[in-house]
């Protein structure tokens, strides 16, 4: 699994042998996590396998999984429907932020419609608006 490097828990540190005892695995079952694509660990320039916190964090998850007796291609389907849902939470939060931006800017609108409403009806300018609208209340909503 690739990340964007940005997030601290993702940067590799851990050559493998800190990996392992960190999880509590063998070394050669980290080889064939990796080999399996259930892991990605960096490398160094001299090729070292270099592992992030999320790494091991994943590790960690994935020797779970094995200990409750999910085989392999079941951690597979887990992991992946995992980040799938993760993927949909961030895409929400995201949209919740933009809803919440586009009422902001309907509230607006209708301000505005409402003072050229009124502009119109009365004939006044827009600082007798203003101050009419503020006096009533309308305008601190």
């Amino acid at each position: 699994m690739a990340h964007s490097g940005s997030d601290p828990k993702d940067k590799p540190l851990y050559m493998i042998s800190v990996a392992a005892e960190l999880t509590g695995m063998h070394p050669q079952t980290l080889r064939v996590y990796e080999q399996k694509g259930l892991v990605t660990p960096g490398r160094s320039r001299g090729n070292t396998r270099l592992y992030s916190q999320r790494d091991i964090d994943r590790l960690n998850l994935i020797s779970k999984l094995t200990d409750e007796g999910i085989n392999l291609a079941g951690v597979v389907r887990i992991l992946d429907m995992r980040e799938r849902m993760m993927e949909r939470e961030q895409e929400l939060d995201e949209l919740r932020v933009r809803v919440r931006e586009l009422e902001d800017e309907v509230h607006e609108y209708r301000m505005r419609e409402r003072i050229t409403a009124l502009a119109r009806y009365d004939g006044s300018g827009p600082e007798q608006v203003m101050r009419g609208l503020l006096e009533s209340g309308i305008g601190q909503e």
